[in-house]
């Protein structure tokens, strides 16, 4: 028969190897303890990593000079336009890093419409992004996404957005994001 006081002890047990566990002193006050050996595998605290910054440059995105909009003639009548497709909102996200790059991502959203001599179907969108300081080009990606207009239907959109672009850190407050359907963002500079 148990007096109680052996499960009392047994708490008090595990709140105090608990307490050891998590280390001595508040939060920020710079303590080290068990806990802590646990988590870094040692005696001393991992360096400190600045955090992300979004408080950085980050540029507008420019349209290139003929790449806001892409025809596709043919079709029926000679001449006629059987599809178009036109830029429309545009996006970035600029994150400084702690080695002092910025990492971008760029939105893009296109619209793709039927002309008289165009049917319904699939429909290919070309959109180059060009991140770039003066003639040094940082990242030029191309993508190609099929924009599908249902019967019935005039238009579609279709988005696209590019993650990954690196801007080193000496060119991270002098860059530019230029985008354009077709290889036109790999040319001129609309300003």
């Amino acid at each position: 028969m148990s007096d109680g006081w052996g499960r009392k002890a047994g708490w008090t047990v595990a709140v105090l190897g608990l307490s050891a566990l998590t280390g001595c002193g508040a939060p920020g006050e710079g303590g080290f303890g068990v806990g802590d050996m646990l988590l870094t595998g040692g005696a001393t605290l991992a360096p400190a990593q600045s955090a992300e910054s979004r408080d950085v440059y980050c540029p507008t995105v420019d349209v290139v000079d003929g790449g806001a909009a892409l025809q596709v003639r043919g079709g029926g009548e000679a001449g006629s336009i059987r599809s178009q497709v036109a830029l429309g909102e545009l996006a970035r996200e600029c994150v400084g890093q702690p080695d002092g790059t910025t990492l971008v991502r760029v939105g893009v959203e296109a619209r793709a419409l039927l002309g008289g001599g165009g049917s319904a179907g699939r429909y290919d969108v070309p959109i180059q992004i060009v991140v770039k300081r003066g003639d040094t080009v940082l990242a030029n990606r191309s993508r190609r996404v099929a924009a599908a207009i249902p019967a019935g239907e005039t238009q579609t959109t279709v988005s696209v957005v590019e993650e990954g672009i690196v801007v080193p850190a000496a060119y991270a407050n002098d860059f530019v994001i230029q985008v354009g359907l077709g290889n036109a963002a790999a040319g001129r500079r609309r300003g």
